[in-house]
This record gives C-alpha cells, structure tokens and sequence, in this order.
C-alpha cells in the first residue's frame, strides 16, 4: 500500500491531504474519506489505508487547513477535557458542510488528472460530522458521486440552510446512512426527516440504526470505539462500494 502527502490548492487556501493507492498497478475506483471532527491523526491514516488496500484509490483531505497546523488529538481527551476543547474550537469552526462542499470541487479535480483513477464516478464515506459532508459532495455533485455513506454522521437534518438533507432532490447517489442508537446529534426526529427527504426524492437508501453503539462507534481511538459496530460498518462500507463502483 502506497501513501503519499500531496498539497490541493483550493478557493481558500492549500489543503494538506493524503492519497493512498493499492500496491498493484491498474486504475482504481476513487473515494473521498471526510474525517471526523478530531481531524487527521494515525487512526484515520490506518483506515484510509484499510480502505485502499481493498482497491481503492483513497483521498483523506485534512479540512481544518483554513485554521493552520495542529498536532494529532486524541479524542478522549478533546471530549474530556473543556480547555482542551475550547482550545481546539477554532479548528472545528473552520470548516462546515458549505466549505467542504466546495473544497470537493478541487478534489474532484485533483482525481479528474490521476492516471490510475477509474472512471468519473466515485464514492465519498464520512464519520461524526464528515457524514454531513459526504451527503452534501453527493447533492452537490451528482454527476460524479455515485456513492455516499455516513457513518455517525450528526444534523443530518435539521432546520439550518446547510442541512444535508435539502440536497436529497439532486443526489443520484446511492446513499447508506448508519447512526448510533445513543447519539444526541443524530436523534430519532432528525432520522425520520432524513427518510421522508430521501424517499420522497427517489433516491436508493438505506438508514440503519446500530444497536448497542454510540457516536463514534467506527473510528478505533475513539472513547464511543465498538468492535462489533465497526466490523459491521467496514462490512456494509465495502459491500456498498464494491456494488456501486466495482460491479
């Protein structure tokens, strides 16, 4: 598995991301992996690369590039901890379901002059609140993803003009949405909205509660961390993508 650390220039700035590619030669299927709200740190290069070893073409941006450098966080303690939070605060501020939006068209076009990138269609995954944004890249860019799955993903649908699910009229995507049965930014309200937009808008989903998990159940340094849970999510990540993007 090859790893390499490349600079996109976006309309804001430069944004430091890491692209991870199968060991064999060939052109592969891309997918966009939107982090959760810890940022970049070694548990999401270890399932990037997970991700890839798989066949896939994996791009791992780090989004919070517009609030400057930061060293690795470690969730337990970024959640634990309210200084510590509150120093951190103008990362998480940096970034929102619009700015990733708009990051994606300069990743897309990074994709569009890799050789060994298959075809224009692609897949985005998200975690925490890069769920929101692999749903937002779907509706905003239906042409190309053809595939989106979130993944404890919060305010999925809610009352604010970003909410993902006032894109579900544009998204092509087949989308796959996996909440957690005890996660306060994901209640069962905003669930049934997101159904209701999805259905009503004819787009292929499937919504599905994890029983026994909390948010943050998939990414392994995560306090919320569920073995089962994530097994079950790399089972139905992969399923999905293999289906859409591979068959």
């Amino acid at each position: 598995m090859s790893r390499r650390s490349v600079a996109i220039e976006t309309h804001d700035g430069v944004c430091p991301t890491f692209v991870f590619r199968p060991n064999d030669a060939g052109a592969w299927p891309a997918v966009i992996f939107f982090m959760d709200a810890p940022g970049i740190r070694p548990t999401l290069l270890e399932m990037a690369e997970r991700l890839a070893s798989h066949g896939y073409i994996v791009l791992l941006p780090d989004l919070y590039y517009r609030a400057g450098p930061y060293e690795p966080v470690d969730p337990a303690t970024l959640f634990s901890d309210p200084e510590r939070r509150k120093r951190f605060a103008k990362f998480l501020s940096s970034t929102s379901f619009t700015k990733a939006r708009d990051d994606t068209a300069a990743f897309l076009s990074f994709l569009d002059v890799q050789p060994d990138v298959r075809g224009p269609k692609l897949g985005c995954v998200g975690y925490c609140m890069g769920g929101g944004m692999a749903l937002t890249a779907a509706g905003a860019y239906p042409d190309r993803v053809a595939v989106a799955a979130s993944f404890h993903g919060g305010r999925l649908a809610t009352d604010h003009p970003q909410s993902p699910h006032l894109l579900a009229p544009e998204t092509r995507a087949r989308v796959y949405v996996a909440g957690a049965e005890n996660d306060a930014s994901f209640p069962e309200e905003q669930r049934i909205l997101l159904e209701e937009s999805l259905s009503n808008a004819g787009v292929r989903h499937r919504i599905e509660t994890y029983v026994g998990a909390r948010h943050g159940f998939a990414i392994p340094d995560h306090p919320a961390y569920h073995h089962g849970a994530a097994e079950r999510h790399w089972t139905e990540l992969l399923q999905l993508l293999r289906e859409t993007l591979v068959a």
